[in-house]
């Protein structure tokens, strides 16, 4: 079996502690991250760090955001083909369980993560656009975007779209039980694992959908 691709290995993908979690298989941060749909951006304003939630889509090994045109990371991603861009760190974190060591000091999660360094560029073009918010839509919910309203020119005009090249990534990922010294398994505290796992409820309507209109079956297979 041919292996699959991988990422490159960068000083900044090398975590520091805990190497052996880290992953650069491309299957495996596209997993991670086409399971979640939200995620922390982070760029430096004014020389201090600041990290924004928001959402995202994955198209290929490339990651989109958008947000409204005024605000503060699409202003300084620019918006020409000159501009240099942002400086960003995009982290997607799920996670899986709570893991109960015997100590305090042990106590850990069990988690998937994904870090992507690199430089946003503000999307410009207009094609490019329509099917990145269309990604955003889908990226959420599978099938939506085909089942609402486009965005009019109005509203186009009003969102702004960040492009991210997945190129600087890594993923780091814990599993199993905890970690207990030998001297602390006859303490009578209870260890092991506690799963987390999300979980999606019955769709409600809106107040005034019309009671002829049927949840989808989108929405009945989550």
């Amino acid at each position: 079996m041919a292996e699959g691709k991988s990422f490159a290995v960068t000083e900044r993908t090398v975590p520091t502690r805990a190497r052996e979690r880290a992953s650069y298989d491309e299957a495996t941060v596209h997993a991670i991250l086409d399971e979640g749909y939200v995620c922390h951006l982070g760029f430096v304003r004014d020389g201090a760090p600041v990290v924004l939630p928001t959402l995202y889509g994955r198209v290929g090994d490339r990651l989109y955001v958008h947000g409204s045109t005024g605000s503060r990371p699409l202003r300084m991603a620019g918006g020409r083909s000159a501009d240099p861009g942002l400086a960003v760190c995009v982290t997607v974190t799920h996670v899986d369980g709570l893991v109960l060591a015997r100590s305090a000091f042990h106590h850990s999660i069990n988690y998937r993560s994904v870090v992507v360094h690199g430089t946003a560029h503000q999307v410009t073009d207009e094609d490019e656009k329509k099917s990145a918010l269309d990604a955003l839509v889908d990226h959420v919910l599978p099938g939506r975007a085909a089942d609402s309203r486009p965005a009019n020119a109005k509203e186009l005009a009003a969102t702004a779209v960040l492009r991210l090249d997945l190129r600087e990534v890594s993923a780091k990922v814990r599993t199993g039980g905890p970690n207990d010294e030998p001297e602390d398994i006859s303490l009578p505290h209870w260890s092991g694992v506690l799963p987390v796992a999300a979980a999606y409820g019955a769709p409600i309507p809106a107040d005034d959908l019309a009671p002829t209109i049927a949840a989808p079956d989108y929405l009945s297979a989550r």
